[in-house]
């Protein structure tokens, strides 16, 4: 039994970059052997393993023949008698085709060691092109290595826009496609995993409204930038908060929609970006534009600055990259009306023997005046 650590920590340690999880490769061994050596199974029989002590993945080596449609159409082939070399050639590309031994040395069979050094995003053989998946893979790599000038290869873009065109395409499932592209949030370039899925075809068949709501039309991504683009990359360049910047990213397409709702169901966008895409349409519809008091606190009290922070903060930060030239007024404004609110009611009106409905409306109508006055001072300031 050898063991060998493979691909995207290889990639990373020789890109000088952190690295994140481990994944392993056994060359030798069976799944009883593994079973008794005290890993468990990921799930029914794929030949994956988790460490008992580290939780990293240990797979068998294996191979993969394309054997019907979609992602999922694969035979699996695993046993002592299939050497690293075949487990490495199944991989999409040759950067992550990259293993390293117990010792510590380099085993590049793809050549991707040379692809890294050219900043290049490469695919390994022709096969590329059986599984989709690939194609949402890639546009992530572009996503995280972009801004050190990686670019996908003329002859990988070929393929992919053959893939972009196939049935194939269709099969992916929207958790295989929101998983990807929430990954690609957390990466330093977000807004590659978009153009380059725009590039190849694939954005307008997978997410249209996407595609729609970023002004990406079909064609080669020629043209002026388009407008959800520029507002991610007004967010990333203050947050790596991955909330923030998929609402950046989808509110264009999301305030097209006749259902958000179901829109947002559709496509698996979790809890979190849900809520403040919907506080942004809130905002959009009722509040951008104006800035007296009373709509302001309603906005405010609805976002709950002491209740709910970080969705304060989210929604500041999101409002800023998509509204840049009205938010230099009205975010002091909100932030000035969200230290109202949080200051409580005053003494006399606590203790003046209202309550109920009449005490929360005499709060709100001091609230009212307090911001009025507020906004009044801060204007003569300015």
């Amino acid at each position: 039994m050898k063991v060998y650590l493979v691909g995207g920590a290889v990639r990373d340690r020789l890109l000088d970059l952190p690295v994140g999880e481990r994944d392993w490769v056994v060359v030798g061994a069976t799944p009883d052997e593994m079973l008794a050596e005290g890993y468990r199974q990921v799930e029914g029989d794929f030949p994956v393993f988790l460490h008992p002590e580290t939780g990293d993945e240990y797979a068998l080596a294996r191979t993969e023949v394309k054997n019907g449609p979609g992602y999922q159409g694969f035979r699996v082939e695993c046993g002592p008698d299939i050497r690293l070399e075949q487990d490495l050639l199944r991989r999409d590309l040759t950067i992550n085709a990259l293993a390293m031994d117990e010792a510590g040395n380099l085993i590049d069979v793809c050549h991707g060691e040379d692809d890294l050094r050219e900043g290049l995003l490469r695919h390994i053989t022709p096969a590329f092109i059986e599984d989709p998946v690939r194609l949402l893979r890639i546009a992530r790599f572009a996503a995280k290595l972009g801004r050190w000038g990686f670019r996908v290869a003329h002859g990988t873009h070929r393929l992919m826009k053959a893939m972009a065109a196939s049935e194939d395409l269709m099969s992916l499932r929207p958790e295989r496609i929101w998983r990807e592209m929430g990954k690609a949030f957390t990466e330093p370039q977000p807004w590659r995993f978009f153009e380059v899925l725009h590039r190849c075809g694939a954005l307008e068949r997978l997410l249209p409204e996407v595609a729609a709501g970023m002004g990406l039309a079909a064609g080669h991504g020629k043209g002026e930038p388009a407008k959800a683009v520029t507002a991610l990359k007004r967010v990333v360049a203050v947050t790596d908060d991955r909330v923030v910047r998929c609402a950046a990213a989808l509110f264009g397409a999301v305030r097209q929609q006749t259902d958000p709702e179901l829109w947002m169901d559709s496509l698996r966008i979790d809890k979190a970006a849900r809520l403040l895409l919907n506080d942004l349409l809130h905002f959009n519809r009722q509040v951008l534009g104006d800035d007296r008091a009373e709509p302001l606190l309603k906005l405010v009290m609805r976002l709950k600055p002491q209740q709910q922070p970080e969705r304060f903060r989210r929604f500041l930060l999101a409002s800023c990259g998509l509204w840049p030239e009205p938010m230099i007024t009205l975010a002091p404004h909100l932030e000035l009306t969200g230290e109202i609110v949080a200051a409580g009611a005053p003494p006399d009106l606590t203790a003046s023997g209202l309550e109920g409905r009449a005490l929360g409306t005499a709060i709100q109508a001091w609230r009212v005046a307090r911001l009025e006055e507020a906004l009044r001072a801060m204007g003569a300031s300015n």
